[in-house]
């Protein structure tokens, strides 16, 4: 009988290069700099998320290092209410990047796990996310995943929630876990109720 030591290994090493290749989150855009950024191609996703226009196929998506902004609906994760003070906090970027003159990004060296870019951005030349958390729209991550390598920014983060009171929301952590259990309970409620047989008289 042929051996199927060859076609183990290939697999083996085609697993383990697809490992390494999910596990490489390096930033491949220049990173740990500011660039200038064109404020006409920032589109506002949520308090903490933006996306860059560079051109018609080139689209970065950046997630707001330092802070966590309370949720506004998203269909595509399975969740259609917002947190209160979402859609505040989702204005308050709106404006903030509205009137901006000038807008820099610095990126962190590595993506998220959602290939997401990890970065700070500066409106005016101040940092976004001091700007966020000091008018109550945002909490600071700082204390759970560190500075990603940029510590001066984090470390004005960190000031900025030290000089306000607590927030007025949930924590934004809390009510996308809350809104994930609240999913899973729907979704088997639906299909217990598929399963059911419809009634029906003889």
């Amino acid at each position: 009988m042929p051996s199927n030591r060859p076609l183990l290994l290939v697999l083996v090493l085609a697993a383990l290069a697809t490992a390494v290749q999910a596990a490489d989150r390096t930033q491949p855009r220049p990173s740990l700099e500011r660039i200038a950024v064109d404020p006409a191609l920032i589109d506002v996703g949520d308090g903490d998320t933006v996306v860059i226009r560079w051109n018609q196929d080139d689209r970065e998506r950046i997630r707001i290092l330092g802070i966590d902004t309370p949720e506004i609906a998203h269909a595509s994760l399975g969740w259609h209410d917002d947190q209160p003070y979402g859609r505040e906090a989702t204005a308050f970027a709106q404006g903030v990047f509205a009137v901006a003159e000038t807008v820099e990004l610095l990126r962190a060296a590595e993506t998220d796990g959602y290939g997401r870019t990890l970065g700070y951005l500066f409106v005016n030349g101040r940092n976004y996310s001091v700007l966020a958390v000091a008018a109550g729209y945002a909490v600071e991550t700082v204390g759970h995943y560190g500075d990603n390598g940029l510590p001066a920014e984090a470390e004005a983060v960190l000031a900025a929630s030290r000089s306000v009171g607590p927030v007025p929301f949930e924590a934004p952590f809390q009510f996308r876990r809350r809104m994930r259990e609240l999913n899973d309970w729907r979704e088997a409620k639906e299909e217990q109720e598929n399963m059911q047989p419809a009634g029906g008289s003889d």
